[in-house]
């Protein structure tokens, strides 16, 4: 289980008329391990940017970002807005792709991809390609993909907000049950103040951009949820309600 620290970071752009364009300013934040947390914010204010960071592929301007411990090493699997199958290689195939780039010894993979397949309810789909998957079962596929190399962290940058409501609340109920399942720190970025209410131990709210964090909030809201329950409503609007106020001060 793995706690990732983020001090103090910004991040800034040099834009083609030569001057800077700042968009995260003084992030800080950490969380639990074992945790689930979601960061909401407006589109555009560089939630992408942030779990790009904390997966490494880009660096920050300034400050500090700390995933597990220099004694143990981290591994970091990302799950983005679009699920990034290869066409041409069956559901198995996808999964056994990810897992020779991971390195997992070949006799692991079979147990794995039937454990991982199972768990998002696909493992009747094995051999099937993904273009003849719906949209929802694709995702479900790169959720398992990701699940299947066993990382520590997962990073995941808006999953579902390409496929349809009713397919998106059943793949939320999923991943909560994989993840009190499997164990493992979910970072689940989304601009659906509900969706982040629902999934989330703690909400990391933040502002439009230069992005700061405006609020973090424990959800102490017992599960199962669910995503009609007025307490989870009540709360999902006091985080849209702060990111109002900031517009609205900063207009």
């Amino acid at each position: 289980m793995t706690k990732i620290e983020i001090d103090s970071v910004d991040k800034q752009y040099r834009q083609m008329d030569g001057n800077s364009l700042q968009v995260l300013d003084d992030v800080r934040f950490e969380t639990d391990e074992n945790d689930f947390l979601c960061i909401l914010g407006p589109s555009g204010c560089g939630k992408s940017t942030l779990l790009n960071i904390i997966a490494q592929l880009e660096e920050p301007s300034a400050g500090s970002v700390a995933v597990g411990s220099e004694n143990s090493p981290t591994d970091v699997c990302f799950v983005f807005q679009e699920p990034r199958l290869l066409d041409w290689r069956t559901v198995r195939q996808n999964i056994e792709f990810a897992l020779d780039g991971k390195g997992v010894p070949k006799d692991e993979w079979n147990e794995r991809i039937e454990t991982y397949l199972e768990l998002v309810g696909l493992e009747d789909f094995v051999d099937e390609y993904p273009r003849s998957l719906s949209g929802g079962m694709q995702q479900r596929v790169s959720i398992a993909r990701a699940m299947a190399v066993e990382p520590d962290v997962i990073l995941m940058d808006e999953p579902f907000s390409s496929v349809d409501e009713i397919t998106a609340r059943n793949l939320r109920s999923d991943l909560v049950d994989i993840w009190k399942d499997q164990e493992r720190t979910i970072v689940f970025v989304t601009h659906d103040a509900i969706e982040a209410t629902y999934l989330a131990n703690r909400v990391l709210v933040m502002s439009h951009r230069p992005s700061s964090v405006l609020v973090q909030e424990e959800i102490d809201i017992d599960r199962p949820r669910s995503i009609d329950d007025p307490e989870l409503v009540e709360l999902a609007e006091e985080f849209v309600g702060q990111l109002e106020t900031r517009a609205g001060a900063t207009t």
